[in-house]
């Protein structure tokens, strides 16, 4: 199993980039820099040019594989989508009930994130720092609409359609699977932030992880 994981390739749809940075040195150390630089800095005050003197390229040779901070941005969000998806169809495959299986959907989504060795050039606990307090950047755009026909949402959207699913499998009568599985995705980040930044506005700390809110919440709300 670890020798097929090695070979996976996680894939971002490819409107987003220019040339894809998987496949060349170049374009890989362009992601792993990008994440680190982001989470020291914050997105706002990334530029390409400081990204260009962390690693010692020109700014330039940054812009063949991006057209903007915005577009790099786009892929980071998508490629961890990709890889929080990938592990919930790994994760869910084998379990046939179907409580246990929507609950473990949600521990996926909504759990600490731990740094996958399969990715080298790729901190995955410090790309969901990015995600918790730069992921809405993504998409609260004028582009909004437009980058969204053009399929750049698709993975986080396929993400919660398949949640959507396994809230279907426990209730199939109940009126409100999408919204209940946008909002644990969302509401996941949010408590996430909240547990970081202000403390004095969520029940979730060490003890109540937002898994446990989450997974309460879902199965009252069908269970009733």
């Amino acid at each position: 199993m670890k020798t097929l994981l090695s070979n996976l390739k996680i894939v971002v749809p490819d409107k987003i980039f220019i040339k894809d940075p998987e496949s060349s040195d170049l374009g890989k150390r362009i992601i792993e820099h990008s994440i680190l630089l982001i989470d020291e800095i914050g997105f706002d005050n990334f530029t390409f040019k400081k990204l260009g003197v962390r690693i010692g390229s020109n700014e330039s040779s940054i812009y063949r594989y991006f057209e903007s901070k915005h577009k790099l941005l786009l892929y980071l969000t998508s490629w961890y989508w990709a890889w929080i998806e990938y592990q919930l169809v790994l994760e869910t495959f084998s379990i046939t009930d179907v409580d246990q299986q929507l609950s473990k959907a949600i521990e996926i989504v909504t759990r600490t994130i731990k740094e996958d060795t399969t990715f080298n050039h790729i901190n995955e606990i410090v790309l969901n720092k990015i995600i918790i307090n730069e992921y809405s950047k993504s998409y609260l755009t004028k582009e909004v609409d437009q980058e969204n026909k053009e399929g750049y949402f698709i993975i986080y959207k396929r993400l919660v359609t398949r949640i959507k699913e396994f809230i279907l499998k426990v209730k199939p009568d109940y009126k409100f699977p999408a919204s209940l599985a946008s909002t644990i995705v969302e509401g996941s980040l949010h408590q996430h932030f909240l547990v970081e930044h202000f403390k004095s506005i969520t029940d979730c700390n060490v003890s109540n992880s937002p898994t446990l809110f989450f997974n309460e919440l879902t199965f009252t709300v069908l269970k009733k």
